[in-house]
């Protein structure tokens, strides 16, 4: 029989493993074990939640600032660009054009100059500049509008331009408020002579000097004709006052060879914008004297309402591209076009075996009878021309008669987009200031 010390001492073990039994399996205290836990985790949740959230706000804030900075979009141009810039493509023939991009052809603009740092013209060969406003080295837009014809001729990535392997001039004579003077903008077309250009392109216009139909006291349209007896193309553009037409083309488009451009919609409709031409004479006020064929203006027409087109980053718009409504989008795509043709067929270049002013009146007499007659029409239309552009019939010879070709396309549905993706450039006017409506609109440039 044990004493009472060694009962108490054999039992202590056995109540103390009770107790601790009783520890473990009280389900009171379990709980308030679980709700610490949980409560740490939560706290750690918190702290992690936070610090993302802090982080992408600390980001959202710095990729504001670099977009607001450097006019920057991220992303390509809206659907709705590309579908028209398609559309128009297909109307003027380009996608039946193979293995031809204008390489080796040299095109030289005469507008605002050029924004070399969009993303569309890294590719560009700008292979001379001359800046006669400012005197600057380096290519720059502060404008916008020379930006937005480049890109129509050259443009590759986000947008395709119509001959993105030419060789560019780009001649800056008109001013940050879309104005220039003849006597600027006829040095910029000397300096495009000089530089040795195919292909000069003026998506400008002004009044006609006096006497043009006979001769020219305007310094403009003397340089005009010296660079096209040299051999160099001339494209021009016939102006937007369709809607309160003064009652012809502006100058230098009026030039006798000059090649004038008209504007037309997607659906192969004259733009309500595009000049008419005045081919049956005139005495006054400015004396003209009656056109006679391939001379008649405009001499066609080309892709002129809302043009898929490049944006300058000193327009400040926050994008890379918009939309331009007006004869100096259908100019450059018709020089664009011009340069493929010359690429097929160098020796119509002015250092080429057949080239020379009579290459420029064999091309003239090409349009004439090569161009796409609206349906019903016959022979030359004060709006609408010789017709619509169509490269491949140019390059292939086809004959231009509406009953043989392919009308052109009816209507489709028009296919808009908000935001601040448009932009309704004016054409560069000579003596004029240029007037360009707000991004937003979505109205055709008056």
């Amino acid at each position: 029989m044990l004493s009472d010390d060694e009962v108490l001492s054999s039992n202590f073990p056995e109540v103390e493993d009770k107790s601790r039994n009783l520890h473990y399996s009280n389900p009171e205290s379990g709980l308030i074990d679980d709700e610490f836990e949980n409560t740490k985790t939560i706290d750690i949740l918190i702290k992690v939640v936070s610090g993302l959230v802090i982080f992408l706000s600390i980001s959202i804030i710095l990729l504001w600032a670099t977009y607001q900075s450097a006019d920057l979009t991220f992303g390509g141009p809206p659907q709705s660009l590309t579908l028209w810039e398609d559309q128009y493509r297909e109307m003027t023939g380009l996608d039946d054009v193979n293995g031809l991009d204008g390489s080796g052809t040299v095109v030289c603009i005469v507008d605002t100059g050029i924004d070399s740092n969009h993303p569309d013209l890294e590719h560009a060969n700008i292979v001379s500049w001359i800046d006669l406003i400012s005197g600057s080295d380096s290519p720059y837009d502060d404008e916008g509008h020379g930006t937005a014809m480049a890109g129509i001729i050259v443009s590759k990535g986000g947008l395709n331009g119509v001959s993105p392997g030419v060789d560019l001039l780009i001649a800056k004579a008109i001013s940050d408020d879309g104005s220039g003077t003849d006597d600027i903008i006829a040095e910029a077309v000397d300096w495009c002579v000089e530089e040795g250009a195919d292909v000069i392109s003026l998506s400008l216009g002004g009044g006609q000097g006096f006497g043009s139909g006979f001769f020219t006291t305007d310094q403009l349209e003397e340089a005009v004709i010296q660079a096209i007896d040299s051999g160099v193309f001339v494209v021009a553009a016939a102006g937007n006052d369709g809607e309160d037409d003064d009652g012809d083309v502006e100058s230098p488009g009026s030039v006798e060879d000059v090649i004038c451009v008209g504007a037309v919609t997607r659906t192969g409709n004259a733009w309500s914008g595009s000049s008419e031409g005045d081919n049956n004479g005139r005495l006054w006020p400015n004396p003209i004297l009656p056109r006679q064929d391939p001379d008649k203006k405009p001499e066609i027409v080309a892709p002129g309402h809302e043009v898929p087109i490049l944006m300058a980053s000193s327009t400040g718009s926050g994008t890379w591209w918009g939309w331009s409504s007006g004869t100096s989008a259908a100019t450059a795509w018709v020089a664009g076009s011009i340069a493929i043709f010359l690429e097929a067929n160098p020796e119509m270049k002015r250092g080429g075996t057949e080239g020379g002013s009579s290459a420029v009146s064999e091309l003239k007499t090409m349009i004439s009878e090569k161009s796409e007659m609206k349906e019903g029409q016959e022979n030359h239309d004060d709006i609408y021309g010789y017709g619509l552009l169509r490269i491949d019939l140019l390059l292939n010879g086809t004959d231009n008669s509406s009953s043989e070709l392919e009308k052109t396309p009816k209507e489709q549905e028009v296919v808009g987009f908000n935001g601040e993706h448009s932009s309704n450039s004016s054409q560069a006017i000579r003596r004029i200031t240029a007037s360009v409506p707000p991004l937003s609109s979505t109205k055709d440039t008056e």
